[in-house]
């Protein structure tokens, strides 16, 4: 009796058999990659987040924005018409967690750093349709009312320095809590979302 015959007919063997194809392609799929420096290694230019957009990005997150908002652009031209250049590995070494998503209520945010001014996304956030009447998204008008207090914010910082190749300096994590006295929660979610897509220089 044939191998296939065997597979085909005897359970056990079919299990077997289908564990040795998936975990070998599994590892074929992965294991190159922890080779591959444009993944595993920041890109030229990228810089980990202030202070300030760090805490930004922890709005950004308590108020389920990645819910709606994706940050990867896919390589296709229908996404890097509209958003810009697609995202590359390298950008996210800074990000724990990742933010990328999957669903877009919403239109993708990872390329959103310097598309408008401060005060446009001021507005927009306090109150959306002012700026674009069709849109479906809440507002947030408590984030420029609510004082800036994060008092962890040095701690987080250490923490990231455990996963993200020694991102922040003794002197950095110094001067977080500096950084953020006298700012407001908008504040801190408009530095974010103007860091987005900047650290690296790509013609859009």
């Amino acid at each position: 009796m044939s191998l296939q015959a065997k597979s085909e007919t005897n359970i056990g063997v079919l299990i077997v058999l289908a564990l040795v194809v998936v975990i070998w392609g599994g590892m074929a799929q992965i294991i190159p990659l922890f080779f591959q420096t444009s993944t595993t290694e920041p890109v030229d230019g990228l810089e980990p987040y202030s202070a300030l957009q760090l805490a930004g990005r922890d709005i950004y997150i308590r108020e389920g924005c990645v819910g709606c908002h994706s940050q990867m652009v896919r390589p296709f031209r229908a996404e890097t018409e509209r958003y810009g250049h697609y995202s590359v590995a390298g950008e996210f070494i800074y990000d724990r967690p990742f933010l990328w998503g999957s669903k877009r209520t919403g239109p993708d945010l990872h390329r959103v750093g310097g598309r408008y001014s401060d005060e446009w996304h001021r507005v927009h956030l306090i109150n959306p349709r002012d700026v674009v009447p069709e849109s479906i998204m809440p507002g947030y008008p408590w984030l420029e009312e609510n004082a800036l207090n994060d008092p962890l914010i040095q701690d987080k910082m250490r923490a990231l320095n455990l996963v993200s190749h020694k991102a922040y300096t003794d002197e950095q994590i110094a001067a977080a809590p500096a950084a953020l006295e006298g700012k407001t929660e908008m504040d801190a979610m408009i530095a974010f979302l103007q860091s987005l897509g900047t650290h690296v220089k790509i013609r859009r």
